[in-house]
């Protein structure tokens, strides 16, 4: 008998739009809805790697461009690949690099690809679709994300083209790289074109005919707000291979999430829980709390009290929190990471079981109404 493909998507449910399933890779599968942890530099910022897991994370997130550029991808290959490196036994993505290297200053693109000073020693680089793909086969993450052009919003219509032009042009020389390495991981292409619908759909369309394992949509985080961010994923989910898993790029605000899995969407990934969780916001499921706040200094409550989250289920108070932010000791962040980065799995948990009952419109309203009620966080930018 012949042995099971290493990438395999299964669709067990849908409510709606909404989509429950489950993907399968060589470091065993995860459940969608998932929320993927930022693991930048090959780690979630403030939390070890079993801390990481305890949270219900299935799948992590990595990142090609600062990994490449230090330590660099050559030592982390020869010290076993990215899951012994950052001692992560589970599935790892990584992205492309290009949404970095496209918020350089001072980049210069061209169809052959990106020039750009290193910002470590000043020497000039170049990253190419081959090159990123060559990078991410060095370091060995199960998902690998093909090179594209994230254009910025605002932009005018002749560059929104332009940035589909080289997505475009760019996945067919990131495929023919990546030729050979299929079984062991899986390219995922990018759909771009800011807020242009037809663009959209069009650069969909070229994409799907590649047949690759998986599709995402990229440049919805760039500054367009929740309702453009909200058109764009309605239009374009439904245009992605309903076999294929789904994955909306760099989102977002829990509202954001809820909203894009009722779109269709499978896989998400945000640095706002990390960071929002070392700038003293934490998410709760009557809004975000500041526990800066001096509301707080007194507070004998955990966190959120319905939340089981190993700093909730521990006692610690918001009390103890606001001490800790204000004497700047480190387990200020770590704890209030655990409950974020917990807050948004038992998010994308529920919202699978909600699938699973197929009740997951009312369970959406059920729970932005309460989300909203008391929501008395501050901005903190992404």
């Amino acid at each position: 008998m012949a042995d099971a493909p290493a990438f395999q998507f299964s669709l067990d449910a849908r409510s709606g739009a909404a989509r429950a399933g489950s993907f399968s890779t060589p470091h065993g599968a995860f459940d969608t809805p998932c929320f993927m942890p930022v693991g930048t530099h090959g780690a979630v910022k403030a939390l070890t790697p079993s801390q990481v897991r305890a949270t219900g994370s299935q799948v992590v997130l990595s990142n090609t461009y600062h990994l490449a550029l230090r330590p660099g991808e050559g030592l982390v290959a020869k010290l076993g690949g990215l899951h012994e490196f950052m001692k992560w036994d589970g599935p790892i993505l990584t992205d492309s690099g290009g949404f970095q290297v496209f918020s350089l200053p001072n980049v210069e693109i061209e169809d052959r690809g990106v020039r750009f000073k290193n910002p470590v020693d000043g020497s000039e680089m170049d990253l190419t679709p081959e090159r990123s793909i060559e990078i991410q086969h060095e370091l060995g993450a199960d998902i690998i994300m093909a090179f594209d052009e994230c254009s910025p919003y605002p932009a005018d219509a002749k560059t929104l083209r332009a940035g589909v032009r080289r997505t475009l042009g760019w996945i067919d020389r990131c495929a023919k790289t990546h030729s050979g390495h299929e079984a062991s991981q899986a390219l995922f292409g990018i759909v771009q074109g800011g807020v242009d619908l037809s663009l959209r759909a069009s650069c969909a369309q070229s994409l799907v005919a590649l047949d690759l394992p998986g599709y995402a949509i990229g440049g919805v985080s760039v500054g367009e707000g929740h309702e453009l961010l909200c058109r764009v994923t309605e239009h374009t989910a439904p245009l992605l291979p309903e076999h294929k898993p789904r994955y909306l790029m760099g989102v977002g605000l829990p509202e954001d999430l809820m909203a894009a899995i009722g779109y269709g969407m499978d896989m998400f990934d945000c640095v706002i829980p990390t960071r929002y969780a070392r700038s003293a916001t934490a998410f709760t499921s009557r809004g975000r709390i500041r526990l800066t706040n001096r509301r707080y200094r007194r507070d004998r409550y955990p966190i959120d009290t319905s939340c089981d989250c190993a700093a909730c289920a521990e006692g610690f108070s918001r009390a103890y929190l606001h001490h800790l932010f204000a004497a700047n000791e480190v387990l200020s962040a770590i704890l209030t990471t655990i409950h974020n980065v917990h807050f948004y799995q038992k998010l994308v948990r529920e919202a699978r079981e909600a699938i699973l009952a197929n009740r997951f419109a009312e369970h959406r309203e059920q729970f932005l109404a309460a989300y909203t009620s008391q929501d008395s966080g501050s901005v903190v930018k992404n």
